[in-house]
């Protein structure tokens, strides 16, 4: 147990934070290929066959459940800002179906010979605040005494059958557009060195604990063909999820990315995660870059967002409308940065 004045980081009892912990998409897509084949039930209108947000099942004409669950060990220091990150980051996935949150349940991993109860108690804090804003209770939950601080959420929304929003329905001629800006997971490699001030970590708050709840006003919108989060596997693993869903290609331009202030800097430096290589060891060959791209610019590719940006794609006629919803909801980052377009899944970058 620690001493009574001693200072707690968070980060140094876990080996990755965030969503940088995830496995990377070529090795999950290995461990997944074993997996037995979903029984067919009619009203499951979402499973495992795509790599979608979460699962959607229906349980009549106008009402369908939507389930997700999302854990991970600190990406922070602060007990309280790490239960916010994670609680933030869980309920995305249920906004990235075009649902309302319903409740959720805590999952909760502590050291606890480890971390003062205090501590764990403030972790638990921040998460309920969260779910508080997004205007649900956590209603319960699952703790175990585990070797690194694990906390997340099971959380479960409702939408109408018709407005659920899938990754894998992107159209030809599709713009894709971007919530929230990038490099979360650059901000962290310098929070881990011990190297990112205050200005910074306030951006990198700011932007992880932003709920997305623009996704709720596009569910409503049919022009909206596709929409996810972008998380662990950076913007672009989660586009080629779209672009490997829908069967077409996708163009983006570098120049049109948000980027943070901060993490534009630090990645101008060379600091990047072990994330962000493994993910572009996983899915670099399937990226067309031009051949001036630099090695910091192919790090914001594959930067592993924890809490990140919804990533939509629209008719070219709706993207104003998107993109004032975004604005009008406090997402100034939110910017339009590509097309989708016919062809082999892949992404051409400009």
């Amino acid at each position: 147990m620690n001493k009574p004045n001693e200072i707690i980081r968070l980060t140094q009892y876990s080996h990755g934070g965030g969503c940088g912990c995830k496995i990377a998409p070529a090795l999950l897509s290995r461990v997944l290929a074993e997996m037995p084949a979903t029984l067919p039930y009619q009203d499951l209108l979402v499973g495992t066959e795509s790599s979608d947000d979460a699962a959607v099942y229906r349980i009549n004409d106008s009402q369908a459940i939507v389930a997700t669950t999302d854990f991970f060990m600190p990406i922070v220091d602060d007990p309280h800002d790490f239960g916010r990150i994670a609680a933030t980051n869980a309920l995305s996935d249920i906004y990235a179906m075009g649902a309302q949150p319903l409740f959720a349940l805590a999952i909760v991993g502590m050291p606890i010979d480890k971390l003062p109860l205090t501590v764990i108690q403030q972790i638990l804090a921040g998460g309920a605040a969260v779910c508080k804003e997004a205007g649900i209770p956590i209603a319960g939950g699952h703790s175990i005494d585990s070797t690194e601080p694990i906390y997340g959420l099971a959380a479960l929304g409702l939408v109408h059958p018709d407005q659920v929003k899938r990754n894998d329905r992107a159209q030809p001629g599709d713009v894709l557009i971007l919530g929230k800006a990038l490099g979360i997971g650059i901000l962290s490699a310098a929070l881990k060195k011990g190297e990112l001030n205050s200005a910074a970590y306030q951006q990198m708050l700011a932007s992880t604990t932003q709920l997305n709840t623009p996704g709720l006003a596009l569910g409503g919108m049919a022009q909206v063909h596709a929409l996810t989060d972008v998380t662990g596997f950076g913007l672009a693993g989660h586009l080629l999820e779209i672009c490997r869903g829908s069967k077409l290609a996708a163009e983006i331009r570098f120049d049109d990315l948000p980027v943070l202030d901060a993490a534009l800097n630090f990645a101008r430096q060379g600091y990047s995660t072990g994330a962000s290589k493994r993910n572009w060891a996983s899915y670099g060959d399937d990226v067309t870059l031009p051949a001036q791209m630099q090695e910091w610019q192919k790090n914001i590719l594959s930067d592993p967002q924890t809490s990140g940006g919804l990533l939509v794609a629209c008719a070219p006629e709706a993207a104003e409308q998107v993109l004032q919803i975004f604005r009008q909801q406090g997402f100034q980052y939110a910017a339009r940065i590509g097309e989708v377009k016919a062809g082999t899944p892949r992404i051409t970058v400009r």
